[in-house]
């Protein structure tokens, strides 16, 4: 139970810099003016950092079956990002 905690933690936090990431490719390509990613990927990647950084917050406080639920949300957000940002 203790490396699934670790592993939705270590997704989670990479989900976070990757939103990061994205904002400030967003933020240098307009000022620039080269396409960089739009207005819904940032929402996205926001919105699925600030879902991942709750259910893992919910992970690490609770035990059992609560925290196992916590880190499937962290697993299931994160491969639903990545499924319609970058594969999609």
């Amino acid at each position: 139970m203790r490396a699934v905690r670790a592993l939705s933690g270590t997704i989670a936090a990479g989900t976070v810099l990757l939103a990061l990431v994205v904002i400030g490719a967003a933020f240098i390509g307009a000022r620039r003016g080269f396409p960089g990613p739009g207005a819904e990927s940032v929402t996205w990647h926001i919105a699925v950092a600030i879902v991942v950084v709750g259910a893992q917050t919910l992970t690490d406080r609770r035990r059992g079956i609560t925290a196992l639920s916590g880190s499937a949300v962290v697993f299931l957000a994160c491969g639903l990002l990545i499924w319609t940002q970058w594969w999609g």
